[in-house]
C-alpha cells in the first residue's frame, strides 16, 4: 500500500492488545456499532456493510454501520478516541482520519497510531494518472517529459484538497521534477467530466472512479500509484516502473477499535474478518470496487499508520496544503 513499512513492529500493537486475564467469553453481549467516517454508498460504507453482514452471523449479534462523515473523518475517529474500553465499538480507519487529518486539522487531539487498536488493512484503492485520448503523450514517460518541459502550462486536475489524489499527485510532481498547474475539483464526477471534454488534459484520481471511462476509451490510463500493477489495468505500469516510485501511494481502508480492547476479542475480530475477506462473494465484490491488498495483521497495521502520518505530514507542510 502507500509506501508500506518493511518491518513489522510490535510496539503499539502489542500494547494496545494487552488484556486482562478475563477471557471475555460472553462477548459480544449487545449489537456492535461500526462507525464509518464517510457518507453512505462510498467504499468505506460498502466495506462496513459487506463485512458486517458476514461477521454478524458469526458473532451472533447485529452489526450496525453508522455513518459519521465530516472534518476529514475526524468526527468518526473522535467517537472511538473517546470510547476507550468499549468492546462493542469499531471503525473503518482510513487515509484521511488516520493518515492526513491529524496534520490538516489543527484541532485534532488524538494520536492516530497510539489512541486506537489497529487490527488490519481491509484493502486500498490506487490512483490512476490519466489523460484525454487526444493528449499527445502516448505513455507515462512522455507525459512526465512534457510536464518537465511545459511547467505551469500543463494543467492537471485532482479530486479535492487534502485527498489522496491531491497528496499523491504532489508527491508525483516532486518525484518527476515537474510543476504543472494543479487544479482542485469537488469530487471525481466534475473532474472526469472536464477531462473527457478536453477542458483539462490530465488528471490523477482514484482508479475505481475512472475505470469505467478508461475501459470505454473516453480517457487513457498512463500509470497507477500502487506498489504493483492493478488487476483492473494489468497493462498499465506503476509509478515505480516509470521512475517515480517514491510517489507510490493509495487510499487505504483499515479496521480499528478503541484502545483497551482485550486480546481475545482482538484475535476474534482478526479471525472473523480474515474469514469474511476470503469468501468468494466478498473477494468478487472488492475486486469490482478496485480494492486491493488486504493484510489483517495488527502489528503491520499499527506501524503502517505511524508511517502514513509521518509521510503525509511532510508533504502537507512542504506544500502548505490546507482544507476548507
Amino acid at each position: 500500500m502507500t509506501r508500506l513499512p518493511r518491518r513489522a513492529l510490535a510496539l503499539a500493537g502489542a500494547a494496545a492488545l494487552a488484556t486482562p486475564a478475563l477471557a471475555q467469553s460472553n462477548w459480544p453481549e449487545r449489537p456492535i456499532r461500526w462507525v464509518v467516517p464517510f457518507p453512505p454508498a462510498g467504499t468505506a460504507d460498502i466495506l462496513a456493510r459487506l463485512l458486517g453482514e458476514h461477521v454478524s452471523r458469526a458473532l451472533g449479534q447485529p452489526i450496525a454501520p453508522e455513518n459519521r462523515a465530516g472534518a476529514g473523518g475526524t468526527l468518526a475517529a473522535n467517537i472511538l478516541f473517546q470510547g476507550r474500553g468499549d468492546t462493542h465499538l469499531v471503525m473503518v480507519s482510513n487515509f484521511a482520519p488516520h493518515g492526513v487529518s491529524p496534520t490538516l486539522f489543527p484541532g485534532v487531539t488524538y494520536d492516530a497510531q497510539r489512541d486506537f487498536t489497529h487490527l488490519g488493512l481491509l484493502g486500498a484503492l490506487p490512483m490512476v494518472l490519466a489523460a484525454h485520448p487526444s493528449f499527445p503523450a502516448a505513455d507515462a514517460a512522455a507525459l512526465l517529459a512534457a510536464g518537465r518541459q511545459q511547467g505551469a502550462s500543463l494543467t492537471m486536475g485532482y479530486g479535492g484538497n487534502g485527498t489522496a489524489s491531491h497528496l499523491i499527485g504532489l508527491s508525483l510532481h516532486r518525484a518527476a521534477g515537474m510543476s504543472p498547474t494543479f487544479v482542485p475539483y469537488r469530487g471525481s464526477g466534475a473532474l472526469l467530466n472536464d477531462v473527457m471534454a478536453g477542458t483539462v488534459p490530465v488528471m490523477i484520481d482514484t482508479l475505481s472512479a475512472a475505470i469505467g471511462h478508461i475501459r470505454a476509451g473516453r480517457i487513457k490510463a498512463l500509470a497507477v500509484s500502487g506498489p504493483a500493477r492493478s488487476p483492473a489495468l494489468p497493462d498499465t505500469p506503476t509509478f515505480t516502473e516509470i521512475g517515480v516510485g517514491e510517489a507510490t501511494g493509495m487510499n487505504w481502508f483499515g479496521f480499528c477499535t478503541p484502545t483497551g480492547l482485550p486480546a481475545p476479542i482482538a484475535a476474534r475480530w482478526v479471525s472473523e474478518l480474515r474469514t469474511a475477506l476470503a469468501l468468494p462473494a466478498v473477494t468478487e465484490r472488492l475486486s469490482s470496487l478496485g480494492v486491493e491488498g488486504t493484510n489483517m495483521d495488527p502489528a503491520f497495521m499499527t506501524e503502517f499508520v505511524g508511517t502514513e502520518v509521518a509521510r503525509w505530514r511532510e508533504v502537507i507542510r512542504a506544500n502548505n496544503v490546507t482544507v476548507g
